[in-house]
């Protein structure tokens, strides 16, 4: 079967001619130019827009595009043109109604126009690229009318006339600013920006360099803010009020340059009422001002930060070293105390808690507590007035509070372990005497102290909380078991571990025989119920009540343990010299003088008198029982003469035995790097242990040279045979 090729059918046009009235374009143009002109004289509403847009229509379909395009930039020219030369007869203010009524007939008039002229926008213009209808119409307005030589100037001149007539406080028509920005935004971003955007913050960075000048000579720092950040508000509600959104923050950029950063030294140094007076005087409102103004400009805070902290470490240091201030060791804590709650304060309040602000302040304050070598000393002497005395009208969480203040400043300290000697001892006499105001306080402050430095800084003090109880144990168990032999004086013993107590050895005194009777019953009670332990009494700790008659009362006297035994010699004598007084006692020296001063010189508490009569004790006195003695009281206490600070050679005491609890320390410190690493160079040891030994104290890189040394004596570590500033770990 044989197969046949199918031909393709095609489709010819037409062969005949079409006749084209050779006037088609002039009369149908006229048609369309007529409903242009009409449409500009509000005549609209008369015309057949379905027929024009046919019109135009079949102009395009018949070829006519180009001239059709052609005719309407030549109408369009024409009729701005004409509306170009009544804009520029508009007097005065009439100006810009007039060409904000133009505007709007000219863009209600585009809209209809490119309705008629639709489809030679969607064929015809994108074919050839040409600029639609609409843009034409925008372009034409903008080059003929808006940059017209008589109207662009004047246009310009009118809106910044306007703009600075409101900033001296008259009142405009906002509604005519916001309709002539929003032209220039609608002709695009350029012409906005070009021909009133630069222009406007030209004049501005003009205008407020004239007046950041005039505000600073006859204002202070705090009203100068003031008036900045009521122009940064203006200017701000302006933008949003009649300007493009983008302009806010370049008109907000003028200002904070021109009335802050050029200022900014000038305004924070400013005497008597710059960043320093704000300061001291606690001026929040104004600090709080400042800091939120200078966010805004580059440096701006690191700039207050730094006049801040010169003035804290300034203030700091003049406080830590006035002589005047070491005198009352409380009041110089209160004092620093004081200052970090002003200073706090003012960084919650004005700085939004800032931290870097905070961070600059706890700097600036461990620089200058640690100026004074005696901080550790003093912040533990505050603490054992507060805890001894408690705070006047103050419940517990009062004293928390405190205590939790006293922590800060204690973080401060470079070297704590100097804090914990004196802790210690303060600790212990209040122990020891029974004049702690709550036992809740002071296992408040371990707790923190031990958050804070570990368990091995506290582990000795709350060794003292635990000799306590079990004292009380013993003794109950004591009395117990000589329940049939009461007679004669109680004692209560409080038995403390060595090396938990900050006791030092003391040769003891004689004590009276009632006292030496019940205290070697107690020796043989202890040490047979405890094997392989002694026992050794600290009479300078002790004290009793002793019952005294004068002039026929009785009275109760608390007396220290030194002092029981100088009064318990005259239940046999009326008088004894110093020099029989300490034969009789072997109490120490200076011990004795400061007890026989505390009986006989102090006014209301001399149960003895003392011939001749002085303030000071030397050894050819005589003292004798006072008859005369008279107290409203029954019990009266008479407390030791006693300096509250230690004395220079007590001093040197303290420090040389911290130094001696460093150095195993610092040898530890020094075993557990060169363990780790096994070689290490000079500079590197000194930094990994100063590193390392930082949260108890600062290591002095001479102490630890010394350490190593000794380590390397001992065969710890040697040094390279080579390179003799590395070191090896000997295993």
């Amino acid at each position: 079967m044989s197969s046949q090729k199918k031909r393709a059918t095609k489709v010819e046009p037409l062969k005949h001619r079409t006749d084209v009235d050779p006037k088609f374009f002039d009369k149908s143009w006229k048609k369309l130019d007529d409903a242009i002109r009409e449409i500009y004289n509000h005549n609209a509403s008369g015309l057949s827009f379905e027929e024009l847009y046919r019109t135009a229509y079949n102009l395009v379909l018949h070829k006519h595009g180009m001239k059709l395009y052609d005719k309407l930039v030549e109408k369009l020219k024409g009729h701005l043109e004409e509306m170009c030369r009544s804009l520029e007869d508009a007097q005065g203010c009439l100006f810009l109604e007039e060409l904000q009524i133009r505007w709007d007939d000219h863009n209600k008039a585009l809209q209809m126009i490119r309705d008629i002229l639709m489809y030679m926008d969607r064929t015809f213009i994108t074919t050839l690229k040409k600029t639609p209808v609409f843009d034409l119409g925008l372009e034409l307005w903008r080059d003929i009318v808006v940059r017209s030589p008589k109207i662009h100037g004047r246009l310009l001149d009118t809106l910044l006339e306007l703009i600075n007539r409101e900033r001296m406080g008259d009142v405009i028509n906002r509604g005519l600013m916001r309709n002539s920005t929003k032209m220039l935004m609608d002709l695009g971003p350029s012409v906005y920006r070009d021909d009133f955007e630069k222009p406007f913050l030209e004049v501005s960075e003009s205008f407020y360099s004239v007046e950041s000048q005039q505000f600073i000579e006859c204002c202070d720092c705090g009203e100068y803010l003031e008036k900045v950040q009521k122009r940064l508000a203006e200017e701000l509600e302006r933008a949003s009020q009649y300007m493009d959104a983008k302009t806010a923050d370049k008109i907000t950029g003028v200002v904070e340059t021109e009335m802050l950063s050029i200022h900014m030294q000038r305004l924070i140094l400013m005497e008597n009422s710059g960043l320093v007076n704000m300061l001291i005087d606690d001026k929040h409102e104004d600090l709080t001002r400042m800091y939120n103004l200078f966010k805004r400009v580059p440096d701006g805070h690191s700039t207050i930060r730094s006049v801040m902290t010169s003035h804290v470490k300034e203030t700091g240091k003049a406080l830590v070293t006035d002589p005047e201030r070491l005198k009352d060791p409380v009041d110089f804590i209160q004092r620093l105390l004081n200052e970090k709650d002003k200073y706090d304060k003012t960084i919650s309040v004005s700085f939004s808690n800032d931290k870097t602000f905070q961070n600059a302040l706890n700097s600036s304050f461990e620089y200058f507590i640690n100026l004074n070598n005696r901080s550790p000393e003093f912040i533990s002497l505050y603490v054992d007035d507060k805890l001894r005395k408690g705070v006047k009208g103050a419940n517990e969480e009062d004293v928390e509070t405190v205590l939790d203040k006293v922590m800060m400043l204690f973080r401060y300290l470079q070297e704590k372990d100097v804090f914990e000697k004196y802790y210690k001892q303060h600790l212990a006499k209040r122990l020891l005497s029974g004049k702690t105001t709550s036992d809740e306080a002071e296992r408040s402050m371990l707790v923190k102290l031990k958050t804070e430095c570990g368990y091995q800084f506290t582990s000795k003090l709350e060794g003292m909380f635990t000799d306590l109880k079990t004292s009380q144990d013993t003794m109950q168990s004591f009395y117990a078991n000589i329940s049939g032999d009461t007679d004669g004086p109680t004692i209560s013993v409080q038995i403390l571990t060595t090396g938990s107590w900050p006791t030092q050895p003391c040769a003891p005194c004689n004590l009276p025989p009632e006292i030496t009777d019940i205290s070697e019953k107690f020796r043989a009670y202890y040490l047979g119920t405890h094997n392989g332990r002694r026992l050794t009494w600290q009479t300078n700790m002790g004290n009793a009540d002793i019952k005294a008659t004068f002039a026929g009362r009785r009275h109760e006297l608390n007396v220290s343990t030194y002092q029981m035994c100088v009064l318990m010699l005259f239940n046999s004598t009326d008088g004894m010299t110093y020099s029989d007084i300490e034969q009789a006692t072997a109490i120490p020296r200076a011990e004795l003088k400061r007890c026989l001063q505390s009986l006989a010189c102090v006014k209301g508490k001399n149960v003895l008198r003392k011939e001749p009569m002085s303030k000071d004790i030397s050894q050819g006195d005589t003292f004798y029982y006072n008859d005369k003695f008279t107290s409203k009281l029954v019990k009266v206490k008479i407390g030791t003469v006693v300096a509250q600070k230690e004395t220079e050679p007590e001093k040197m005491e303290t420090r040389q035995r911290v130094e001696e609890d460093r150095k195993p320390q610092i040898e530890a410190a020094i075993v557990r790097i060169m363990k780790s690493r096994r070689v290490l160079d000079h500079n590197s040891i000194i930094t990994e242990v100063t590193k390392q030994l930082q949260s108890r104290f600062l290591a002095n890189p001479v102490a630890i040279k010394k350490r190593i040394e000794s380590l390397i004596e001992r065969e710890f570590l040697e040094r390279d045979k080579v390179d003799r500033k590395m070191y090896r770990y000997l295993a």
